[in-house]
């Protein structure tokens, strides 16, 4: 390898274990409260319990009242935690029945976080959780519909990797399972930064900024927000939303440029990383990926279309507010 090709692979690889281990460290603090806690909860017959509540939600989607519990955690803490909720579980699902779940835990997680990030760009709580939880219920029964309708994906799910049900009772032996599922995670999360690191350094990222651009046109979020949702889109809400907010401050954009903005990296963000995770579990790309897409931009289009006959004074009251920064805004007011 010559001093080009070392300088190209110094380029792409920098900083990447720093990224890789600062991300584990911070997942793991998340993680592990929550294990020992589902264990707890486990041991006093709480799963089942949780599971027969959340039951009715999830045969609405045509998943096993278990899933309730993946899910659950998901909306509370992020994906990850979700899934090792799920590996934990030892049941057998259709590509169907875990593109479903795929769906719920792609369109609404790590809510308390989330809802913040949305909450100080100026849209309410409760439009939030209308949009996240209501719109992956009923992304979930539709695709259930079409699913069972058409007898569709009816083959058991290929999960990447599954945690082998523990058939000794022991604390210990317990304990040591845990920690390598802990150490998978970390291999899983180091080859998907990677990944993604590569997609980054390819150029996918603008590509794919290139493609959403018309849509978000077509769904009339201005210029100004334009690039920023971008990046919502391809990154995050945290991140997407940060620069919302920030530029919200200054008054380039306007409440309700920043509301659509919202709404719609709500229900499409995090496209590359998310999906990557959610292919890990067996699930179909295409419902993933561009079924997700197809679905918040129709879910949006509808929001816009009623948004364009509601007045000014009756959104601010309703749906969002007017954030600054203390200066007065110079359009959008």
């Amino acid at each position: 390898m010559n001093k080009r090709n070392y300088h190209w692979v110094g380029l792409l690889l920098n900083g990447l274990w720093k990224e890789i281990f600062d991300v584990t460290w911070t997942l793991y603090k998340i993680m592990i409260p929550m294990i020992i806690v589902i264990k707890v909860v486990e041991e006093f017959g709480g799963i089942e319990l949780l599971s027969q509540w959340l039951s009715p939600v999830m045969s609405l989607v045509g998943l096993p009242s278990e899933m309730g519990l993946v899910w659950a955690t998901t909306l509370v803490t992020n994906m990850y935690a979700g899934l090792v909720i799920f590996m934990s579980i030892d049941t057998d699902l259709t590509v169907a029945q875990v593109s479903i779940l795929g769906t719920l835990m792609l369109l609404a997680h790590s809510l308390p976080i989330e809802v913040a990030v949305a909450k100080k760009a100026g849209v309410g709580i409760a439009m939030t959780l209308i949009i996240r939880i209501g719109g992956s219920l009923l992304m979930g029964w539709i695709l259930h519909q079409i699913y069972q309708g058409g007898d569709l994906l009816n083959t058991p799910a290929e999960v990447i990797w599954r945690h082998a049900p523990v058939s000794d009772p022991s604390y210990v032996v317990w304990t040591i399972d845990q920690l390598k599922n802990l150490a998978m995670i970390f291999v899983v999360i180091a080859a998907l930064m990677t990944f993604l690191r590569l997609l980054k350094w390819l150029g996918i990222e603008k590509l794919m900024a290139i493609l959403l651009r018309p849509i978000l046109s077509v769904l009339g979020i201005s210029r100004e927000a334009t690039n920023l949702t971008i990046v919502g889109i391809t990154l995050g809400v945290s991140f997407g939303g940060g620069l919302l907010i920030n530029e919200a401050k200054r008054g380039h954009i306007s409440p309700r440029d920043i509301f659509v903005a919202m709404m719609l990296l709500n229900l499409l963000h995090s496209l590359i990383e998310d999906t990557l995770l959610i292919l890990l579990i067996g699930a179909d790309f295409m419902t993933i990926f561009w079924g997700r897409i197809v679905f918040a931009v129709t879910v949006i289009g509808v929001l816009v279309f009623v948004l364009k006959r509601l007045d000014e004074s009756t959104c601010r009251k309703y749906l969002y507010k007017k954030i600054s920064d203390g200066r007065q805004p110079r359009n959008g007011a």
